[in-house]
Parts: structure tokens; sequence; C-alpha cells
């Protein structure tokens, strides 16, 4: 089995050394790591350039967004499966994707996601937030539930079936994708009680007041379009967050 591992990336010349490292450290044999840079200026590009291996490959051109970037990455990728890696991400250890594919053996499977680290940007080792997931069923949707969205894989057909990242989210396409997946594919996912991936906190969709909101009322934009609860299953979605911080 053959997993693909998408990178969407531009201007993360301090992080993407160590996210494409913590790819080609993992144990399983059969990875292909995808990057889609979005026309980087600041180094970008050398970095990733100097890292490349025979299982890594790079597309730099402009793009509309990181969904955008996204999608791209994945209509390249070739595997069977395939997850994402942000920038600033990392694999929490070198057996996740072996983890990852062990459980796809099962042909019944579609997905298959775990528990993330929020880590602290300038401190990687210190954890910040603990999201631990938990098994999924239908009904914890409308109580705003959602697997961490980095540690999510997903078979090809998933894509192939139900469509892309929608683009005109520019925050909350992940939130409406697993909806429409969960809700319209009535896929079948696992789960791996443990720790996949550690991600630095500050991402795009907490970087200012405006930011949140925009997020919030995407977030609810998805909720109604996949039919599954109002404004309280946005207010769930935001307080199930509280305890990750303890």
């Amino acid at each position: 089995m053959k997993i693909s591992v998408v990178t969407a990336v531009y201007n993360r010349r301090k992080t993407i050394a160590e996210a494409i490292e913590s790819v080609q450290a993992q144990t399983y044999a059969h990875i292909e790591h995808v990057i889609q840079d979005g026309a980087s200026s600041d180094g970008t590009l050398d970095i990733i350039r100097s890292t490349l291996d025979s299982g890594t490959t790079l597309e730099s051109a402009p793009d509309h967004g990181i969904y955008d970037a996204v999608n791209r990455g994945i209509t390249r990728a070739s595997g069977d499966v395939i997850g994402l890696m942000h920038s600033d991400d990392v694999f929490a250890n070198p057996d996740v994707i072996h983890k990852i594919a062990d459980v796809f053996e099962d042909p019944d499977v579609d997905g298959v996601y775990g528990d993330l680290h929020y880590v602290s940007d300038a401190t990687p080792s210190r954890i910040i937030r603990h999201w631990q997931s938990g098994a999924y069923t239908p009904d914890r949707l409308k109580r705003g539930w959602m697997p961490p969205h980095p540690t999510l894989y997903l078979r090809r057909g998933v894509f192939d079936k139900w469509g892309l990242y929608d683009t005109s989210y520019r925050i909350a396409a992940d939130y409406d994708a697993m909806l429409r997946y969960l809700i319209q594919g009535q896929i079948k996912l696992a789960y791996i009680p443990e720790v996949l991936v550690k991600m630095r906190v500050g991402g795009e969709s907490n970087k200012s007041i405006a930011k949140i909101l925009q997020k919030s009322r995407e977030d609810y934009r998805a909720i109604r379009s996949n039919g599954v609860g109002g404004l309280p299953t946005l207010a769930m979605k935001n307080l199930s967050k509280i305890k990750q911080f303890f």
C-alpha cells in the first residue's frame, strides 16, 4: 500500500525542513511526499530542494490559498491512501504511517485518525493542548465533534467520489469536507488512540479576532449546509476545545 503525504507550503523557511525530515524519518517504506509550494519567496524553496529524496516530488506555482494548494497536491498524489502534513507540523514518532497502514489492511476502513498535540511555536517540546478525539459515532457530529484534521488519512476513493476541499471556504474547508465525507459518504473511520501529529499553535484560524470570527461563520455555514445542526452545534464545537488545555 502506497501512502501519499501532501504538504502545502508558502514562505515557511523556519519550519519546512523539520516537516520534511519528519516524513523522511518514517519507518514505513512505501511513502510518497507530495510538496505543493505556492511560489515561496523567502528561501523556502532552497530548503525544500536541499532535502529532496527519491520519495519526494515538488511543484511550485502561485495558488489561490491553502485549500487550492492542498487540492493540487492531492491531484498530483499517486498513493492508495492520502493525508496531509502541514508545513509547520511533525509526526509524533517514526512509526505513525506504519500504524496507519496497518489499520488500512482492513478493506472496510475508509479513513484513519488519531489524537493531536498542539505545541509551542518557540518550544515544540512544550505541549499547549492535547486533543484526545475518541472513537467516532454519528451522533457526535451534532455536538460539534470532528477528528483532528492533521491526523486524518483517507483512501483515494473518498476524494474521487466525494470531492476535494471547497475553496469557497478560506479557513474551514477541512471541517466542511469531513462533514461531507461522514454524512453524505457514510465513510467508515478507524481511531488510533494515541498522538499521531504535533502541530504548532498560531495557525491561520487563530491569528486575530477577525480570523476567529471568520472561522466561526464558516463553521456555521458548514454545519448548516451539511445538515448536522445549528448554533448549538457551533457552540459545543467551540466549547469542546476548553478541556484540551487541561
